[in-house]
């Protein structure tokens, strides 16, 4: 670490703006990290011009520009090493994290789900169709999870939840909107604390 700044790789495939919101949190203090480097599933992420803005190194990563998938996890981690990156944190990545990865960096991997894991979570389960899964059930509740990765999708130990109410009158779009308001106030904050060590793991 760099002046006691854990250094953060962040991976993500769409417009950013979970990483925007680790941007601002460690230029105001609530996070104690740098972040170090931006790695995106595909090029017209508008995350990468938010990392462009604020300086940050980025990589497109595409499984299938290796050999294999060893080959590409390997690739990943030996990038995570060379830019001496302590903490993965995917934010809206769509993709799963190589294995190579998870092994890599055991308990450092984070993920942010929109919605209260273990409901809504899995395969195909993401964005719209989540806040639309979550209205179609009538649920009353909802809001966002910060978790472990693992090898399967929104699976890991839970960090953190915050609770968003589901008004009667909510769209996919409306109830979206006030999740994603609070996955900015919950990610710092519980990126945070894991790198402070307060989580019993």
């Amino acid at each position: 670490m760099t002046a006691n700044l854990a250094h953060v790789a962040v991976f993500l495939s769409g417009s950013g703006t979970d990483l925007q919101a680790l941007i601002d949190a460690t230029k105001d203090g609530r996070l104690s990290a740098r972040i170090a480097w931006v790695v995106a599933s595909k090029e017209d992420a508008y995350g990468l011009v938010r990392a462009a803005d604020a300086g940050i190194e980025t990589t497109v990563f595409k499984m299938k520009d290796h050999e294999s998938a060893q080959a590409a996890g390997e690739y990943l981690v030996r990038n995570l090493r060379e830019r001496r990156i302590d903490y993965v944190a995917m934010a809206g990545y769509l993709k799963m994290m190589p294995v190579e990865v998870l092994r890599a960096y055991p308990n450092r991997v984070v993920n942010i789900h929109p919605a209260l894991l273990p409901k809504y979570g899995g395969v195909g389960m993401y964005g719209r169709k989540v806040h639309e899964a979550v209205i179609a059930a009538g649920d009353r509740q909802s809001g966002p999870t910060v978790h472990l990765a693992d090898e399967i999708y929104d699976h890991g130990k839970i960090l953190e939840q915050a609770v968003v109410p589901v008004l009667p009158d909510d769209t996919p779009e409306t109830l979206a909107a006030r999740v994603l308001e609070a996955e900015h106030k919950l990610y710092p904050f519980a990126l945070n604390k894991l790198i402070k060590g307060e989580y019993r793991l």
